[in-house]
């Protein structure tokens, strides 16, 4: 088995245009925080909170004037969560119908209009603001049904396309683009706020989006076979290299699936993750303000900061995972586990670390952006798992493990809002605990039941062993 050069071949044109579509599906999901700030008007969100007097102001900024041409709406906080939130509940619907969709019709397509219509979506959320609030909500949850088949339909078109022993690179390059999305629109959809108008932060990333979308029809192909411009030589490396792995039954074995052992630490691991990530995503510049006050807002730079050093960790351990699975005969089940552990274990001790460090601001910044950046080692860990165990349903497997993983999203923030109503340090701490020990009992979790071999029910000729 020959390896292909990887510059300027198909497969790797995927990857980044892939990359290039995430970047835009991030930007379009985070950039509704930023220009909240500036959608409500100042006093309605004045019930003041009790900030913590533990340590002193940072702010000694002047304020320039800034443009304040933007409609202004009375949301007061409950209405704002609601916003905020409405993009899951359409996410989490989504997930498991968009991986068997991916299967049946093939990703290209769904992928692409995923993306198209999240975009179309996101120029409409002025006109929607407009309306009223109940027009803007549907919008969001709207937009998160068009994003929940993104990463399912992903996961199906790498299932055709990564060779096995590439698949860490392959798919490290093409998911890397969600953190990088999160590191460029945060500051970005600010500075847009700040000169211009908060409706040019979903005019621009919408228009960009349409944008990427001729692209990818124009460019892409479901599979190897039908690609219209792929080399002979890279057609027949891929096809050779995945011929055991794919099954070619039509029908999906559902009950071995979900009594599959190996999928279920997927999910606790997934589950556990991502209430780590999405605590720090929503929670972050609130710690930094009430309790470091320290107002993120004025430092777009300093919230990027973590998932830009996630981005590069991504990149960099898919590297590491194939060279060591290729060159060092590591096997793959040990390579996913000592990621996963890495990269759930780290954060949890630095973020737990970040509740004890006092007013020290450089500190508290440096062990979250550590803790952030040690995550990106869960890419080549659980987060590629599924293509191990199943390739053929890899699709459908991240729908799975990603509902799962949606909830997080929704109830994470939720609890932690609650846990400090008075905006104490011993209060912030505890939520770094149960987030810290969510983590673990993940990595613990992945380590004792996942597997890296391809699943009995997986391969076509399964049902012919149980008959």
């Amino acid at each position: 088995l020959v390896s292909v050069p990887a510059c300027c071949s198909a497969r790797y044109n995927l990857a980044l245009l892939a990359c290039f579509g995430f970047f835009l599906l991030y930007a379009l999901r985070v950039n509704l925080s930023v220009a909240l700030v500036d959608m409500v008007e100042p006093n309605t969100s004045l019930a003041k909170n009790v900030t913590s007097n533990v340590c002193p102001e940072h702010s000694s900024t002047t304020n320039v004037p800034r443009n304040t041409t933007g409609e202004k709406y009375s949301w007061d906080a409950d209405t704002q969560g609601w916003i905020l939130g409405s993009f899951f509940y359409g996410y989490i619907i989504t997930q498991i119908p968009g991986g068997y969709l991916a299967s049946k019709i093939g990703g290209k397509l769904l992928l692409g209009f995923g993306i198209f219509g999240t975009s179309v979506f996101t120029l409409l959320t002025p006109l929607a603001a407009n309306l009223g609030v109940g027009y803007l909500i549907a919008v969001r949850a709207l937009e998160g049904l068009g994003e929940g088949v993104t990463f399912p339909a992903m996961h199906s078109m790498w299932s055709s396309w990564a060779p096995p022993l590439e698949r860490s690179k392959l798919l490290s390059i093409s998911y890397a683009g969600a953190q990088l999305g999160t590191v460029v629109s945060l500051p970005l959809s600010g500075l847009i706020c700040y000169y211009m108008n908060w409706v040019y932060v979903f005019y621009i990333f919408g228009a960009l989006g349409v944008l990427w979308w001729f692209f990818w029809m124009f460019l892409v192909s479901d599979t190897p076979e039908t690609h219209r411009t792929i080399s002979h030589a890279e057609r027949e490396y891929i096809l050779s290299s995945l011929k055991d792995q794919l099954s070619t039954q039509k029908s999906v074995p559902w009950r071995p699936m979900l009594e599959s052992l190996p999928l279920w630490a997927i999910v606790v691991a997934h589950f556990s993750y991502n209430w780590t990530f999405y605590t720090l995503l929503t929670l972050l510049p609130t710690y930094m303000k009430e309790i470091l006050r320290f107002d993120a807002q004025e430092n777009g730079f300093l919230s990027a900061l973590p998932y830009f050093g996630c981005w590069l960790c991504i990149i960099l351990s898919g590297q590491i995972a194939d060279y060591l699975r290729e060159k060092q005969n590591f096997s793959t089940v040990c390579v996913r586990k000592c990621f996963t552990l890495i990269g759930m274990i780290g954060p949890a001790v630095f973020l737990v670390a970040a509740g004890f460090i006092g007013c020290n601001y450089a500190l508290a910044v440096a062990f979250v952006t550590i803790s952030t950046t040690l995550g990106g080692f869960c890419t080549s860990g659980y987060s590629i798992n599924h293509l191990d165990i199943a390739p053929s349903y890899a699709g459908i497997l991240l729908g799975i493990t990603n509902s799962f993983a949606t909830i997080p999203g929704m109830v994470g923030p939720v609890i932690a809002k609650n846990l400090t109503h008075n905006n104490t340090v011993g209060e912030w701490q505890m939520v770094f605990y149960i987030a810290a020990s969510i983590n673990l009992f993940g990595a613990i979790f992945f380590a004792l039941f996942a597997s890296g071999e391809v699943q009995d029910w997986a391969v076509s000729g399964y049902h012919l062993h149980r008959n």
